[in-house]
């Protein structure tokens, strides 16, 4: 098996992880508050990171660099893993993972404006038809009836998506500069004490005997796995593949996420969400095959 095969299948099974995750954290968190949540994966992640580098990865972090690690977890950690499971929680597994396919859109507006990278008119036609399908995700929330789908659900994983932007156009310079473990060290840890507020109450009250060992199951895979390991198997692909394969992975996500709800989690799938992501589809791909102007 050659090392480019093997960076297809870390980026599949990555991609599998984050996948799973939407419909897994949903679910648990039927018996977790989100802020609960929220601040386990982060303590979890921060521990898991830590000891990583102290075993793997020993490399000294430029002191001039810490404001952009604190940024990186203000938005990387506490705005994204926040908004993402509060919204999660509100809308429905396959909304969310709609939504989170617009990144791409999203990193492409947000360096325009950090950087100056300049927008063509084709890439200006992709980002206006993958809002309008995101936008069009919202309003059916807004107007859904039961619980599948919610307009505020939708707009915070729409925002969550917004920080996770920012923070890949903050992190690409210290990309160049240092390991990607001793990046996640330093955003996890500056992102943890701007989450504990969230969740250190309901943290601190639970009762883990009522909690079923599924539930269990569930929290300990999004905090290893979907924190920990997808991230690592990504690093691993990056070694290998273009960033524009690697970010291209991302397309399987909602399918992906779709079938798993559909078939464990009992979900459903209307027709408007296919239209939705029909056209978050079509602005993705036209922002991602389209080349900047020098």
């Amino acid at each position: 098996m050659t090392k480019t095969t093997k960076a297809h299948l870390a980026l599949l099974a990555a991609n599998i992880i984050y996948a799973a995750s939407f419909p897994i954290a949903k679910n648990a968190m039927e018996f977790i508050s989100d802020g609960q949540f929220v601040l386990m994966r982060v303590i979890g992640a921060t521990l898991l990171f830590w000891l990583t580098a102290l075993l793997f990865v020993k490399e000294k972090t430029d002191k001039a660099d810490f404001p952009r690690l604190v940024l990186l977890g203000v938005f990387g950690v506490a705005i994204n893993q926040s908004l993402f499971l509060k919204g999660l929680h509100l809308t429905s597994s396959i909304d969310a993972a709609l939504m989170m396919v617009t990144t791409p859109i999203l990193v492409t507006i947000i360096a325009a404006i950090s950087i100056k990278e300049k927008i063509t008119v084709i890439k200006m036609l992709g980002i206006i038809i993958g809002f309008f399908g995101a936008a069009f995700l919202v309003y059916q929330g807004n107007n859904a009836n039961g619980n599948e789908s919610s307009l505020i659900g939708n707009l915070y994983v729409l925002i969550n998506a917004i920080s996770w932007g920012t923070y890949l156009v903050l992190v690409k310079p210290l990309m160049q500069k240092y390991h990607t473990v001793t990046i996640l060290k330093w955003t996890f840890l500056f992102g943890l004490p701007l989450v504990t507020p969230l969740g250190i109450s309901d943290l601190a009250s639970t009762n883990w005997q009522i909690i079923p060992s599924n539930i269990l199951f569930f929290m300990i895979f999004v905090i290893v796995f979907t924190t920990f390991v997808a991230y690592l198997l990504n690093t691993l692909a990056l070694r290998q593949l273009s960033t524009s394969v690697v970010s291209a992975y991302i397309y399987l996500q909602p399918l992906l996420s779709a079938l798993i709800a559909i078939w464990f989690f009992n979900s459903s799938i209307t027709w408007q969400k296919i239209i939705a992501g029909a056209f978050i589809f079509a602005g993705v791909y036209i922002v991602s095959n389209t080349k900047s102007k020098n």
